[in-house]
């Protein structure tokens, strides 16, 4: 069966995010001073052939430990549609 995970990637909220400050500037040179913090990240969508979704699950971490997103600087949410 084919099932569509989901793999959000963040920067980690302890590390400072540049481009997010970045965003937060150009918002508030817009006028939008209301929006107090911004973080920039990834969403992946990934097609997995597998037997259950447990196992798509298992197998879209795997792509996520070793290729999307490095956990030095980052974490990652996966879901399964």
């Amino acid at each position: 069966m084919i099932y569509t995970a989901q793999v959000k990637v963040m920067p980690l909220k302890e590390l400072l995010d540049p481009q997010g400050k970045a965003v937060m500037g150009g918002l508030g040179n817009l006028g939008l001073g209301s929006i107090k913090d911004v973080r920039i990240g990834k969403n992946i969508t990934l097609q997995v052939e597998a037997e259950s979704e447990a196992a798509a699950k298992a197998i879209a971490e795997d792509a996520a430990k070793k290729l999307l997103a490095n956990q030095v600087m980052e974490m990652f949410e996966i879901t399964i549609g």
